[in-house]
């Protein structure tokens, strides 16, 4: 069993979805988890946790505001002394073909999902280099190893991370920090609960697995690399998709 006890974990876009799992999932395992989303959306995320016997606190974090991540680095080192865990999960998705999206667009998905990565990358690199010691786990998407019509944004922000995760791995390598990447695939979140039953069905004949993922299973692949029993991984994409991309 992974045993994560004494480990501090940040986990950003924490308040549902894929984020909320990973954070109650490695919080099971025995980490701190600081749940950071936007405002105060991570608080029923925390009390899930503790209600579970897990430990966790509340980080109100904009991952855009680059001022506000360092804060929330800063207090999280000056309340436990370490971290241990980044996963930078935060994301966000404004679909349009390309010749019909609007720069702000583009720009805010960039923001969100590339550029707050590598705010909070390098915020928590100086501790984990003290430490000697850490675990970095971005979450990109089986649409930054495809593509996807009407997704240019999100798919260059998501295969973005699969090269920033690798010239990082590299980076810190002699440090004993790993940095790697889950790719998930179609998930089942609020994000597609709404689409119709043919939709759905559409989808899930492209899966070989013959059903969409869950929170969970992202959740897994994450505490796994987040492991002692992952030492030796890094610079890797850890595909979640039910063997819809190959």
């Amino acid at each position: 069993m992974i045993d994560l006890s004494g480990r501090v974990a940040v986990v950003t876009g924490a308040s549902r979805g894929i984020g909320r799992a990973i954070a109650a999932r490695l919080a099971a395992q025995g980490a701190f988890v600081v749940a950071a989303a936007r405002e105060r959306n991570a608080a029923s995320t925390v009390d899930e946790i503790a209600a579970a016997g897990g430990k966790a606190e509340l980080a109100s974090l904009d991952v855009g505001d680059a001022a506000a991540v360092e804060a929330v680095v800063a207090a999280t080192l000056a309340r436990h002394g370490r971290i241990d865990i980044l996963v930078n999960n935060a994301g966000i998705a404004k679909d349009q073909l390309l010749l019909r999206m609007k720069r702000e667009d583009w720009d805010a998905v960039i923001t969100t999902n590339l550029t707050a990565a590598f705010a909070l990358t390098q915020a928590v690199l100086k501790p984990m280099i003290r430490q000697k010691s850490g675990r970095i786990i971005c979450i990109s998407s089986v649409v930054g190893q495809t593509g996807n019509a009407g997704q240019a944004n999100y798919a260059a922000s998501k295969a973005g991370l699969i090269g920033f995760a690798k010239a990082v791995a590299q980076e810190v390598a002699s440090r004993n920090i790993t940095v790697n990447v889950v790719a998930p695939g179609l998930i089942d979140t609020d994000m597609t609960r709404p689409v119709t039953e043919d939709a759905r069905a559409e989808w899930v004949a492209r899966i070989p697995l013959k059903r969409l993922g869950t929170p969970d299973d992202i959740a897994a692949a994450v505490c796994f690399l987040a492991s002692h029993e992952a030492s030796y991984i890094t610079g890797q994409v850890l595909a979640v998709n039910g063997g819809m991309y190959m």
